[in-house]
């Protein structure tokens, strides 16, 4: 297979019907898009083994496999669940405009397909992907563990720091192609099913614990988590002997990087809001910084070396 020129967008067709394709490979290679074609759900799957387009078009109705269960397979693929998907439906199937959403599609357009309406969703919709990626590469830049997922819980993109630690807890797990180990999925069920940013849910593990934080949505389809790898007994000690620190600064410090608030930390630590400002004020002085934020990234930093 010849290697895609990475400097023009490419798009996946699938399509069965031969008028179709035609017209959207003439539109679409017209307007200086590269466009790979299957004509059946699995043929597409198997292209997808191979390569990774920009964005789909799918059609919803073909025989065998349609393009809803194909859409879904796709979406499980961790390594694809980022390419946007937009469906092809006939002018009186509003039924199935829903299932494609629910399969997974991002948009939906009516046949026959108006050429303006098609170039204008394909070019928005590639470009909202790249943002998207932009921002996972910015996070992946800080090293922080940080995973995006739909509201079924399964993964659209994820930090190397993410993978790292994902890996650790199961190492069996492999990032590409793969679903979530059963022991996140379960906590992902359970923090969705709170669904306000700000909730976590823990996993146990013999060395202590990766708690999975919601800490904001985007649109209606996509969460996003932070992991935190929790081991305090060991960390508290990096950051205490690294830093200077006293037991009790160097505790404060490795929740405030957990992204915990001063109540939470006073919770766990089991003193006073008012105790864990003024160890918060001596960590300050102690660092060399100003902000919470600040504080935290030399926590990580420390903490990731």
């Amino acid at each position: 297979m010849a290697e895609l020129d990475p400097r023009r967008d490419t798009v996946l067709v699938v399509d069965d019907e031969p008028d179709s394709l035609r017209f959207l490979t003439d539109t679409l290679e017209n307007a200086g898009i590269t466009v790979l074609v299957a004509v059946s759900g699995a043929s597409a799957l198997d292209l997808l083994q191979h390569v990774t387009p920009d964005l789909i078009l799918m059609d919803g109705i073909m025989p065998g496999m349609t393009g809803f269960e194909t859409t879904a397979r796709i979406k499980r693929r961790a390594g694809l669940a980022h390419v946007p998907v937009v469906f092809m439906t006939g002018l009186t199937e509003s039924e199935h405009v829903v299932q494609g959403f629910e399969a997974g599609g991002i948009d939906y357009l009516r046949k026959p397909v108006n050429v303006h309406e098609l170039l204008a969703r394909v070019r928005v919709h590639i470009g909202q992907a790249r943002a998207m990626q932009a921002g996972a590469a910015g996070l992946d830049a800080t090293g922080r563990a940080m995973m995006a997922v739909d509201r079924q819980g399964s993964q659209l993109w994820s930090t190397p720091m993410a993978d790292a630690v994902i890996a650790r807890l199961d190492p069996a797990w492999g990032r590409r192609g793969k679903a979530l180990p059963e022991s996140v999925q379960a906590a992902l069920v359970r923090l969705l099913s709170r669904s306000t940013i700000g909730s976590s849910a823990r996993i146990e593990h013999d060395e202590g614990a990766l708690e999975l934080v919601l800490i904001a949505q985007y649109r209606e389809t996509e969460l996003l988590i932070r992991l935190n790898d929790l081991n305090p007994k060991a960390d508290v000690m990096r950051l205490q002997q690294r830093l200077s620190l006293t037991d009790r600064e160097a505790e404060v410090l490795l929740w405030i990087s957990y992204g915990k608030s001063n109540g939470m930390i006073s919770e766990v630590l089991a003193i006073s809001p008012r105790t864990v400002q003024k160890h918060l004020e001596r960590i300050f002085e102690k660092v060399g910084v100003e902000t919470r934020a600040a504080a935290a990234a030399v926590a990580i930093k420390v903490l990731d070396n």
